[in-house]
């Protein structure tokens, strides 16, 4: 294969993942702004509409680790097409459901399709792609995907269901998918086969899988049914044992499914910390923001949607300016100045949370914020990539694909029960205005966080940047590596 051939092959190989990864981020929040018009056609009640979000949520941060190995050992092309399957299989089942059931369940596989879909995406740029500038590059583009997706997913939520009502935000996932699908198998180089024959760890799988699964179940559902209620507390029992059983059997396994040893990678240890506090802090402003507009400010879903285009815009620059700054900086400096960015701007943001406030007063902080958002979305994937040997991307990535989800869970499961603190028998205007000053609060408490990201990005030693490491052994050979 010719040099430019090559480096055409892996620019549409980008294509595929930035793409791929962009409807992963999308599935996160576009189902927030049909929620209204789910409930009321399928007949849930106002405080079971969560479940469809979180379905979708319990289920990929479950299933993250064993997406993770399943990529590394069975193949990440292969375990890619397969999770774009999945989605297009359980989109379809979503925008036909006319029962609760039947679309949380097609949530549920959805999630399952994001463990998969995940991990395989980033140990492909991993390995495709040298460490490095090449890597830096293709981290930016898959990055700005990714982190505008988590936006612009309300964007067109608001336009479909506008337009088409709500089945059409689960429709948009199968032609894309199936389109996805046939792309990865013509461009993206096949799976190298292996010489050694490597054992999958069920029992870890099966003890992780379900711990994991228990504890984002239990911390979904606490602020919903009562952290004292029968079902959370059994979940979060059952999630403790379940958990220190995978981490007895990780101990003792010939090939583990988690080799703790990965985590002497102080990179990778710093960055799973860091992907939870993204997701804890940037991550849940999506969701406030929505409830803001349209439980306090009256916001149709088309307006909401509208609403997040200038976010959106400010995280696509943010990730490009991320991918400059490594180069430049250094990881390490990069994340700091991420943070700090995004902790001032979010802080200016919560201004705008009060029930007489207007768009307008939002803008300043949105952008601001949203630029932070960018920088620290690709510096933090960068982090987590470097120092790791390529037949072991997958489960590092899934690592920091846990601490994402698990900390979008938390994150969520507290501040959702911050923001409700002082609306209870309040209607009216009377509601909105506890709402907003609710969230005002919420929106200020997740600066902080950002602004603690601040301490644990210095514990990066600068050597680990990637400007200064030593390169990570070399890609496959059937993975020829080329600058996009």
């Amino acid at each position: 294969m010719s040099s430019s051939t090559s480096r055409q092959q892996l620019r549409w190989t980008l294509a595929i993942l930035a793409l791929a990864q962009l409807m992963y981020a999308l599935d996160l929040n576009i189902v927030f702004v049909a929620l209204p018009e789910i409930g009321s056609e399928l007949g849930f009640p106002g405080q079971t509409q969560q479940l469809v979000v979180s379905a979708y949520v319990v289920f990929a941060g479950g299933f993250l680790l064993f997406g993770g190995r399943a990529a590394d050992l069975l193949g990440r092309r292969r375990i890619f097409v397969i999770a774009l399957a999945l989605y297009a299989v359980s989109s379809l089942a979503g925008g036909l459901a006319d029962t609760p059931e039947l679309i949380i369940a097609a949530r549920a596989v959805q999630g399952i399709g994001g463990a998969l879909l995940l991990p395989a995406t980033l140990a492909l740029i991993n390995t495709v792609f040298e460490e490095g500038p090449p890597r830096n590059r293709a981290l930016a583009v898959w990055g700005g995907a990714g982190a505008s997706g988590l936006t612009i997913g309300a964007l067109l939520g608001g336009v479909l269901t506008e337009n088409f009502g709500w089945p059409s935000v689960f429709y948009v996932n199968v032609p894309l998918a199936g389109l996805l699908v046939v792309a990865a198998l013509v461009v993206i180089p096949k799976d190298p086969a292996r010489g050694e024959r490597r054992s999958f760890d069920l029992p870890g799988a099966l003890s992780v899988t379900a711990g994991s699964t228990l504890l984002v179940f239990a911390l979904v559902q606490g602020p919903e049914t009562g952290w004292g209620s029968a079902e959370v507390l059994a979940a979060l029992g059952a999630a403790v044992v379940a958990l220190a059983l995978f981490v007895v059997i990780e101990k003792r396994s010939a090939d583990p499914l988690l080799p703790f040893r990965l985590f002497r990678n102080r990179s990778l240890s710093i960055s799973v910390s860091i992907t939870f506090l993204y997701m804890a802090t940037f991550g849940v402003l999506p969701y406030f923001l929505t409830v803001l507009m349209q439980s306090v400010h009256g916001y149709g879903a088309l307006q909401t949607g509208l609403a997040f285009l200038i976010p959106s815009l400010a995280i696509a620059v943010g990730t490009q300016l991320g991918e400059r700054f490594v180069g430049r900086l250094g990881t390490r400096t990069t994340l700091v100045a991420g943070f700090a960015v995004g902790a001032v701007g979010t802080a200016v943001l919560a201004l705008g949370f009060d029930e007489s406030a207007g768009y307008a007063l939002l803008v300043p902080g949105l952008i601001v914020s949203g630029v932070g958002q960018g920088i620290v979305w690709t510096a933090m994937w960068i982090a987590a990539a470097t120092g790791t040997a390529p037949e072991e991307q997958g489960v590092a990535n899934g690592a920091a694909s846990t601490g994402l989800n698990i900390g979008n869970a938390i994150g969520l499961a507290v501040f959702t029960a911050l923001a409700d603190h002082g609306t209870e028998g309040r209607t009216g205007e009377a509601l909105r205005a506890a709402t907003a000053h609710g969230e005002f609060v919420v929106v200020l408490l997740t600066a902080a966080g950002m602004a603690g990201g601040l301490f644990i990005a210095l514990a990066l030693r600068r050597p680990l940047d990637p400007s200064a490491a030593p390169s990570a052994p070399a890609p496959e050979k059937e993975q020829a590596v080329a600058t996009p």
